[in-house]
């Protein structure tokens, strides 16, 4: 199974190098890299190819013009160019650990879909990341201890503790919590066959919970990818959250709207 993994990316190359780099250190090597780019400047595009001119790894990069905040239709875009069965769904401010891919194979499952979690660093271990601009996984697993103990990263058992695919993952119900667009999975039929993304929902915020409530309204369960999938979240300055409230309430709506029909 070739599994497509889609990093969603704006003008920040410095951190997509980094991201890229952690994909070349991955254990399980059967994947595709498709760079979902909304719109970023020439000096992403120029990363790119200059990567791909040295990388082993396969990579598209799916671009569309800016014209704001459109991740959901870039992701579509990049989903329609994908040649995987299989969909992981990333930013591009996110590094992966080496088994990132394998565990992502490990829970993959029929009918479930995967909401991974992250680990945060602070601005000050981002920026040193960022100057290095090398990235080394081993390196960074030495020093966990003293970035928990100094603040800098929010959680250090994920990197030590990881747990196989029992049924505890399982949501019985759809619950909005712990829903991170960063690290999410699912099979590329299921995504076709809601629709995708919906692309009526521009600017920060929920296009992800709005995607896994479609797709377990569709059937699907959801699967916890704690424990097995964490990525490393960089830092970066607060998004514009102008039109998360319209948004989240079109979300909800059209939670409200289902739960109504499912009790007539």
């Amino acid at each position: 199974m070739i599994i497509s993994l889609i990093v969603a990316t704006y003008n920040r190359p410095d951190a997509l190098h980094l991201v890229l780099q952690s994909l070349e250190t991955q254990t399980d090597k059967n994947f595709e890299v498709i760079i979902a780019d909304d719109g970023s400047k020439d000096d992403t595009r120029s990363l790119i190819n200059e990567f791909k001119s040295k990388s082993s790894l396969s990579i598209i990069h799916a671009w569309h013009e800016d014209l704001g905040f459109r991740l959901a239709g870039v992701r579509n875009l990049a989903t329609k160019q994908s040649r995987g069965e299989y969909l992981i769904f990333l930013d591009g401010d996110c590094i992966v650990q080496p088994d990132f891919i394998a565990m992502h194979r490990m829970l993959a499952e029929s009918n479930h879909m995967v909401t991974g979690g992250r680990v945060l660093l602070d601005k000050k271990l981002t920026n040193y990341l960022l100057k290095i601009g090398k990235w080394n996984f081993e390196s960074f697993k030495k020093n966990l201890l003293i970035y928990r103990l100094n603040g800098q990263i929010n959680k250090v058992l994920a990197f030590y503790i990881k747990f196989g695919n029992f049924s505890w993952r399982n949501y019985p119900n759809f619950v909005w919590r712990r829903i991170k667009g960063c690290n999410l999975a699912c099979w590329k039929s299921d995504a076709i066959a809601i629709g995708g993304f919906d692309e009526t929902i521009t600017g920060w915020g929920h296009e992800d919970a709005d995607f896994v409530f479609r797709l377990f309204d569709n059937g699907i369960t959801r699967k916890s990818g704690s424990w097995a999938t964490e990525v490393l979240h960089l830092y970066h300055p607060m998004s514009n959250k102008e039109n998360a409230e319209e948004n989240e309430q079109k979300v909800r709506a059209r939670i409200l709207a289902k739960s109504k029909k499912n009790t007539l």
